[in-house]
């Protein structure tokens, strides 16, 4: 078990945004699973996507959680879809502290409207793509989390307020 603070959720949630106050307010290294895959690869998500796959890009997630879990602590922002592995799920069951950022599928779809970044959106109907997936991934969340926090109804300083306090009772 590391003493990270992990963030899951559907994308547009609010992970990296939450992520980066809490690690400030905390005092503690931020790490984004996404920004390490890019890192790593040394290409953005979309073109990873479009020459390794989805299959690619998932095995290279999986990598960079176990590297950012084995690194020590710090707040970690997951992808969407890091709990569609098994591995995956089993490795944030074993830790102490996995936040859901819960937000709606109309949520998530005002909030990644724009972003030309997320490859599976980049379909006819996006927000019936975030509705499938969310059908899908909601329980495997629920699944991992040991705190669930809907930020669709709270400020992210107000999020971060909420796990700052959770933390704190942990450590």
């Amino acid at each position: 078990m590391s003493e990270s603070l992990i963030l899951v959720g559907p994308m547009g949630a609010g992970k990296t945004t939450i992520g980066r106050l809490l690690a400030s307010e905390l005092k503690l290294p931020f790490k984004d699973i996404d920004h390490l895959v890019v890192e790593h690869a040394g290409a953005d998500i979309p073109w990873i996507f479009d020459v390794e796959g989805e299959k690619g890009f998932r095995h290279r997630e999986s990598k960079a959680l176990q590297e950012a879990l084995a690194a020590g602590p710090a707040v970690i922002a997951t992808g969407g879809g890091i709990v569609g592995g098994d591995e995956n799920r089993a490795l944030l069951q074993r830790e102490k502290a996995v936040i859901l950022l819960y937000a709606t599928v109309d949520q998530q779809f005002s909030r990644t409207a724009k972003d030309k970044n997320r490859p599976l959106l980049q379909k006819e109907n996006p927000r019936q793509v975030l509705a499938d997936l969310f059908s899908v991934r909601e329980p495997m969340y629920r699944q991992v989390a040991d705190l669930v926090i809907e930020t669709g109804r709270c400020k992210p300083k107000g999020a971060v307020e909420c796990i700052v306090e959770y933390w704190n009772n942990l450590v």
